[in-house]
């Protein structure tokens, strides 16, 4: 299973997003684990997640947290920031999903 960690300032915009690409999982069958949280709370969950993607609001951390997780081999991105104002679900786990390749 992957774990899709979306992160942002305070948690809550991603949140909206979390729901609309947990029903495309469940649209497609997928079995994923996809749940968003705080910058702060960021680095309690780095053991336990194959992806992480950036808010385009915090696109500024992307150089901190690969630095972080690259040991980890795990790939950081900064969400298209068209797919994260249309809460385009869909598209954002098909980027997570190639990501975790």
């Amino acid at each position: 299973m992957k774990d899709i960690m979306l992160v942002c300032s305070a948690g809550m915009s991603t949140s909206l997003l979390v729901v609309k690409m947990q029903e495309a999982a469940a649209a497609r069958n997928l079995s994923v684990n996809i749940f968003a949280v705080s910058e702060g709370e960021a680095i309690n969950h780095y053991d336990k997640i194959s992806v992480l993607l950036l808010g385009p609001q915090v696109r500024y951390l992307k150089k901190k947290i690969e630095k972080q997780l690259e040991p980890k081999g795990v790939p950081v991105e900064v969400i298209n920031s068209l797919h994260y104002g249309t809460l385009n679900g869909a598209a954002v786990l098909d980027a997570a999903l190639e990501l975790a390749k």
